[in-house]
């Protein structure tokens, strides 16, 4: 069992792709799944995110707050700004805009520390930044979705604050209580979290495009486009911030894939808990889970090549 699960997270960006595939090829089939579970799937994942996080991981935020300041700070600055930007420059709808602006103002993902690993990047500092981050996430995410989207549509703050203390804070610290009650039950189940985070990411994709799959293949070309360059984007700008302030090499990696991967499925959870309105709000958030996992494999490749060639 731990063999599979291994193989399962270790090809996470091959499987979050066929699942979009098989989403596109049979949207009927998939689209049985009431995307109400999206949020439940999501607590699943920031549960075992929970249950693995320890107080060493926190360690980072009181030694060297300065980084974690600095990371955080470029996370909420430069994918939000990057979000609006590209949506007005592609002059992409209402529905569309709202989910891009979604992306670029959720917090950073689980994956993010995984990629940080396969980089040889600071992994003290990419899981003290998604904590971080994810911690400011109820109130800084509602806030800059309605100071960059409010004007568009109804922005429910107070809603959102709340689904993400449901969805997010409480599922996290509900794993660690778990921990630290039941140390040994725990620790035994930790080699199985990344797997059941991969497939509970892989149904949110699959739920997400398959109720959107006719849309998707008459524009979604255009979205597509939109969602890689706010990654690629996200993970240069970040490389340089770091580079431009004097970081590490290791840090910089840090930075640089902190800010270019966000929590993607929280924000197709919100917008189809606070945005029914705007179906097509949701894609965006599906496609990033695709997108960011395959160029965060790249990204990871190509920094550890390059410290071959060094």
């Amino acid at each position: 069992m731990k063999t599979i699960c291994k193989w399962i997270s270790e090809y996470m960006g091959v499987l979050v792709l066929l699942s979009a595939v098989a989403a596109m090829v049979w949207p009927e089939v998939f689209s049985l799944i009431s995307p109400k579970v999206i949020s439940p799937l999501l607590g699943v994942i920031m549960f075992g995110m929970g249950l693995t996080l320890k107080v060493e991981d926190f360690r980072v935020v009181f030694s060297r707050p300065k980084d974690v300041i600095i990371g955080c700070l470029a996370q909420f600055t430069v994918m939000p700004l990057l979000a609006w930007t590209l949506a007005r420059v592609f002059q992409l709808d209402e529905a569309l805009t709202v989910g891009v602006v979604l992306v670029g103002c959720c917090p950073g993902g689980t994956a993010s520390n995984v990629i940080t690993y396969l980089a040889k990047g600071d992994l003290a500092l990419s899981v003290g930044m998604t904590g971080v981050s994810t911690l400011l996430a109820p109130v800084v995410t509602p806030l800059l979705v309605w100071l960059l989207a409010g004007k568009t549509v109804d922005v429910d703050v107070a809603g959102m604050l709340l689904s993400i203390l449901w969805v997010v804070i409480l599922p996290i610290v509900a794993g660690l209580v778990v921990k630290r009650l039941w140390p040994r039950q725990t620790s035994a189940v930790t080699a199985y979290l990344p797997a059941v985070s991969t497939l509970a990411i892989c149904a949110i994709v699959l739920i997400v495009i398959a109720a959107n799959a006719g849309k998707l293949m008459s524009g979604g070309l255009m979205i597509v486009l939109v969602v890689m360059l706010h990654n690629v984007c996200g993970l240069s700008i970040g490389y340089g911030i770091g580079r431009f302030i004097g970081l590490s090499e290791a840090k910089r990696r840090a930075v640089s894939i902190e800010v270019g991967m966000q929590n993607s499925g929280l924000a197709s959870s919100l917008a189809s808990l606070h945005f029914a309105a705007y179906p097509m709000a949701t894609i965006p958030g599906a496609v990033f889970s695709v997108w960011h996992n395959i160029s965060g494999a790249i990204v990871a490749r190509l920094f550890t090549r390059s410290d071959s060639k060094s």
